[in-house]
Formats: structure tokens, sequence, C-alpha cells
């Protein structure tokens, strides 16, 4: 099957589209945002950001993972950790992700919040994009990890407050202040309100999640906060980012609506991973190596500097994608035979381990939104920048429907 989209060309060499085609939602706001960390080595070239993401002379840069006490690695989060520690850890936590585990425990999750979700958008008539997937990604990451010894609406009102920063820099110097307070109530909140009762609740009687995992390793509750922040910022508050985008591409073109319902389960994904490709919700991973004579992508890496690999660059590389870069193109993946994440979740021994949950959340979520009688976009979403991931921000869309 072949998308219709401005094509003008059979060639498979050649790009089929308008040669002035952009289908990016937020290049703008990358172009005028972004900047990687002081001191860094850009580069954007995918061959480079796939050798070092691969590479295992290369390790963590960024977060500060250059100071991270990893002397107790069975106490320290796998973000910060590398080579046999980090392998023995992520092992640990790779059965709360595999295939068989999202088509049974997370997808029965999944369908039960749509459904309450879609059902009060009937009712009612509009509904908030971005609450309504971030309310998704919280009640899956909860399961995850552990967190539902609290009330979800409030526990993800706390975890938006406390992650999002995106529209703080148009606040005046007193209203930065208001807000930076905000934020650090929320996160001292979420750990007495929703973290400390998980906690109690695991020691008591341990569950099969992440959290009672942490438990029995010994983890100290500093430690264990840090984890569940990470676990919110790297499965919630991606993920709602990805369905808002992939929505508002959806809505802007009804042929790519209608293949996406129209096509089977690997169609959707191919679909959807085509318009990740073109905003990746990351924007910088950093990579850096203490060893002589490292060499990646044909190019010798200078030790001690600490390189700022530019996904969003990478991802629209020509040498790898092919012709037309900047369209969506959902035949790109079966053509080139690749599975189409490119480095949307990253590579290598750090690749995001939930990039699959991510992908049937939204998928699943889109599939049962785009069927609703009448459903439209009445208000296109508000862009905004979180300088501190370094990643865009889409909120305020509002979707309408039947009122049934």
């Amino acid at each position: 099957m072949t998308l219709a989209l401005d094509m003008v060309g059979e060639s498979a060499d050649a790009c089929p589209f308008h040669a002035d085609r952009d289908d990016r939602k937020t290049a703008q706001v990358a172009a005028r945002r972004a900047r990687h960390d002081k001191g860094t080595k850009l580069n954007g070239s995918f061959a480079f950001a796939r050798d070092a993401l691969r590479s295992p002379a290369m390790v963590q840069g960024g977060g500060g993972a250059e100071f991270f006490d990893t002397s107790e690695p069975d106490k320290a989060p796998v973000f910060f950790l590398e080579g046999a520690p980090h392998k023995k850890k992520r092992a640990t936590i790779a059965r709360y992700f595999t295939p068989k585990i999202i088509t049974t425990r997370y997808r029965n999750i999944i369908e039960q919040v749509i459904a309450t979700q879609l059902g009060e958008l009937q009712r009612t008539g509009r509904g908030r994009l971005d609450l309504m997937s971030f309310d998704l990604a919280v009640a899956v990451a909860a399961d995850i990890v552990g967190l539902n010894n609290s009330d979800r609406g409030r526990m993800a009102r706390r975890l938006a407050v406390s992650l999002s920063a995106a529209f703080v820099y148009k606040a005046n110097y007193v209203g930065r202040l208001y807000l930076s307070a905000k934020k650090a109530l929320n996160a001292i909140d979420f750990f007495y309100r929703d973290v400390k009762p998980a906690i109690r609740a695991r020691r008591a009687n341990p569950q099969d999640d992440i959290l009672s995992h942490l438990l029995r390793e010994g983890y100290r509750e500093k430690a264990i906060l840090m984890e569940c922040m990470t676990y919110a910022a790297a499965g919630m508050v991606t993920t709602r980012e990805f369905i808002v985008v992939a929505a508002w591409q959806m809505f802007d073109r009804p042929e790519l609506k209608a293949r996406f319902l129209k096509g089977d389960e690997a169609e959707q994904f191919a679909i959807l991973l085509e318009i990740l490709r073109l905003d990746p919700i990351a924007h910088f991973l950093y990579r850096r190596t203490d060893l002589e004579g490292v060499e990646l992508a044909a190019e010798p890496i200078e030790r001690g500097v600490n390189y700022a690999l530019d996904l969003r660059a990478a991802n629209v590389d020509e040498a790898i994608v092919g012709a037309c870069p900047l369209a969506i193109d959902p035949d790109r993946a079966a053509r080139l035979k690749t599975n189409g994440s490119f480095l949307s979740f990253g590579d290598g021994a750090h690749h995001c381990p939930g990039w699959q949950v991510a992908l049937h959340e939204t998928r699943l979520f889109l599939d049962a939104l785009l069927r609703v009688p009448g459903i439209r976009l009445d208000r296109a979403p508000d862009i905004g920048w979180i300088d501190l991931l370094q990643s865009y921000e889409l909120r305020n869309a509002v979707v309408a429907c039947d009122v049934k």
C-alpha cells in the first residue's frame, strides 16, 4: 500500500514528494530554543551517533553522569551505570517491558483507561488531548513502577507540575520564582503522598513491579525517589508528547489518518515511528570516553570530550533515511528494511527500555480516539520547550466530537 501524499515521482531513489515539503511540527521551536550543554561537541551524523551509542568505549556524558557516585552499583540508578553493572541491572528490569507483558497485563490497563476517557469525551463533547494522554501514560507507568497506592489523578497533576517547565520562561521574575517554588512543593508532595505510601504497601506485601524489586535490593528512600522520578520523566512525559504530536499529524492529514485506521498493527506502528522520527522527544544524548584510540564512523574521538549527539538532525540524515527526509513516508522503514525507530528511542545499551510500551499505548489510544464519531481537532496545541530536558512540550490541544 502506498500513501498518496503530494506524490510527484515513482523512483525509489527520488523524492516522491515536493522537494520543499517539511512535515515537522516542532522544528521551529527546536531551532529557537535547543542548546546543547556548554563545553560539548555537537555531532548530527546518524552513523556517528549510532556508533557512539553502541560503542562500549563510550559512556553517559549528560545529566551529571560524570559526577554521580556509582561506587554501590546495586543501589545506583540504571541511567548512570555502565558495563557489567548496567547490563545486570537492565536484565533485572527487562521482564517489565517484554512484548508478552505489554499485550497481557499492560494492554488491559490501557484499554480500561481509554474506555473511561472516551466515554467522558463523548458525554461532554470536548477534551484536552494532553491531559488524556498524560492520564493514560501515568496509569501504565504507575503499574510498571508500583505507584498505585494513591489517587492517580492527583498524582498526575503533581507530576505534571513537577516535570513541566516549557512555559516558565515566559513569566516575569516573580512569576518564575512562584512557579519554581510550586514545582519544588509538588515534588515533595509526590514523595510523601505517592512514593511513601507505595513503599509502605510493598514492604508489607511485595508485588511484581519495579518498586518491590528496589526494596528487595535494599534501596534507600532517596534512591527510590530518584528512580521514580526517572521513570516518571521517561515513561509519562515522553509518551504524552508522542501521543499528542502523532494525533496532531493525523488530524492535519486526513489521508494519513485513513491509512492508520485501515492498517494492521504493523502498518500503524510504521506510521507512528515515522511521525516520531521527524519530531523525536529527546533532542540530545551525550557520550564521552576516557580511552585513547577510539574511532567512530571513521572519525577519531577526542579523549575526555563530551559529545552532544543531535538526534533530531540524525533522524533526518538523508544518507541513512533516504530521499524526502523531512516528509512523513510510512513506507520508508519497509523500503530501507529497518524497524523505523532510527534514533528516536536512542540505541545501544542505554536505549529506552519502555519504547515498545509507549508505542502500544500510542497506537491503541489513537486507534480508539480517531474512530469516535465526529472527532476533530478544535484547537491545535501550544508548543513550548523544556530547557532542562531539551525537549518540546505540547499543551492545550482540544479535541471535540459528537455528544452521545
